[in-house]
């Protein structure tokens, strides 16, 4: 088990508000950031990791995007294509899921 920094896995403020407000659960991430046990610690409020899990793009669904903090796999699809210049949706594109949960 490590301790990680919230920006590692969290990598924006809004992102650590809503994992504080419990709005946000888990998050996909291009590459794995964690194991499941680690722990990191927003405003001192400790997460685990606790499950990781190797998913697609066209894996997720409305209840996904939800547990990110949006309202819809579209509205997260939109700030996907915002935040990262160049993105293309593909279906097929390799992502890792990091589930957590407040201690």
């Amino acid at each position: 088990m490590s301790e990680l920094d919230p920006g590692e896995l969290l990598p924006s403020e809004r992102m650590q508000t809503q994992a504080l407000e419990g709005d946000v659960t888990q998050i996909h991430r291009g590459h794995q950031y964690a194991d499941p046990g680690d722990t990191f610690t927003i405003e001192d409020t400790t997460f685990e990791v606790t499950d990781i899990t190797e998913r697609t793009l066209g894996d997720l669904t409305d209840e996904d995007a939800q547990a990110e903090g949006m309202d819809d796999l579209e509205g997260y699809r939109n700030l996907l294509e915002r935040a990262h210049d160049n993105f293309e949706w593909d279906d097929d594109s390799e992502i890792v899921r990091h589930q957590f949960e407040q201690q």
